[in-house]
């Protein structure tokens, strides 16, 4: 009996089942662009939703992190215009799209937010990440044709670009008054553990999914 080739044997197994589990291990990033609903608008930070999950999924197997790149008050091109940095900065894996609500808010040109969110997109994928993008709804006060023709932009984009698109979280606390702040548009921080759940729901069957 060669002990030797044994050893040898039986050192390779175990090198390629620890290679194999760091693998399974390796954390996946998820990149949220994104303005004041997912930055956590007149909130402290580690109580936004996003912040919720990064702490969650921390002690997940495997590890997701979570990059919150929103900032309160951007429109679609300014999500764009910071895109390219946050890219290089943080190579992530899926990039959530949150944006669009600002636009509409301001009562700006859908064909043109329809471009920047496609140019969005398209930013993501070349950089070898997995775009998501969010449904965005705003209030019925800006009239039906303005905001037909908003909400249209998302579902047709995801077509467009085989993309998922997720439900807006804010269908799911609007009927809950309490849960919305005295501007009547942005949640409480009462509303963000909810948020999370939801959110979670939503995310993890694309994130479980790239890490398999």
């Amino acid at each position: 009996m060669n002990f030797k080739n044994i050893f040898r044997r039986h050192l390779l197994v175990f090198l390629l089942l620890f290679v194999a589990s760091g693998q399974a291990l390796a954390a996946t990033k998820l990149l949220i662009l994104g303005d004041s609903l997912s930055a956590g608008y007149r909130l402290p930070a580690e109580q936004a939703w996003a912040s919720l999950l990064a702490e969650r999924w921390q002690k997940s197997s495997p590890p997701v992190i979570v990059i919150n790149g929103s900032i309160s008050g951007n429109t679609s091109a300014q999500g764009l215009e910071r895109l390219p940095a946050l890219l290089e900065q943080h190579k992530p894996d899926w990039v959530l799209i949150e944006l669009g609500a600002n636009d509409g808010l301001q009562g700006l040109s859908v064909k043109q937010m329809e471009n920047t969110l496609q140019q969005i997109i398209e930013q993501i994928t070349q950089s070898g990440a997995k775009p998501l993008l969010m449904q965005i709804r705003i209030p019925p006060n800006y009239g039906k044709r303005y905001t037909s023709s908003f909400e249209n932009v998302y579902p047709a984009l995801a077509q467009q670009n085989a993309v998922p698109l997720l439900p807006f979280y804010m269908e799911t606390i609007i009927t809950k008054p309490e849960w919305i702040q005295q501007d009547g548009i942005h949640p409480t921080v009462e509303a963000q553990p909810s948020i999370a759940d939801f959110m979670e729901k939503q995310l993890l069957p694309y994130l479980t999914s790239s890490a398999n």
